[in-house]
């Protein structure tokens, strides 16, 4: 195992609330853990009562640049208006790092599971594909 993918591994909440404090958010409940395969997910509300996803990116598994491009594409379809969540920007800059991390802050927003059987879903998905 290499060095970074080691440290990922070790990647503590202390760690994640200073790089959200360096970004200006304040942490006011605690970081819950969200399932993830690849990457680090946490779910958190600030101090203003706001809930946010921040998501710390598996080191080695993908480049800025990828990152980057998928983040243009949610920005794209919020801009096409297809209910996404996207990326917030800090400073113009939605991927952010701290001690060698990739991260990116989304809004927490609802939702459900998708069901291919449900022909409500479907039309809803048709009408957003239709865009």
């Amino acid at each position: 195992m290499n060095n970074s993918a080691f440290t990922f591994q070790t990647l503590h909440p202390d760690t994640i609330m200073d790089a959200l404090f360096e970004h200006g958010i304040r942490v006011d409940s605690g970081l819950t853990p969200l399932n993830s395969y690849e990457n680090r997910v946490y779910q958190f509300q600030d101090e203003d009562r706001r809930r946010f996803v921040v998501k710390f990116y598996r080191p080695e598994r993908w480049t800025a640049d990828q990152i980057l491009e998928e983040h243009q594409f949610a920005l794209q379809l919020v801009n096409d208006e297809v209910p996404v969540a996207a990326p917030v920007a800090f400073n113009g800059q939605t991927l952010l790092n701290h001690q060698g991390f990739y991260f990116a802050v989304f809004p927490s927003v609802g939702g459900r599971q998708f069901e291919a059987d449900n022909i409500d879903q479907m039309e809803a998905v048709g009408r957003y594909l239709g865009r």
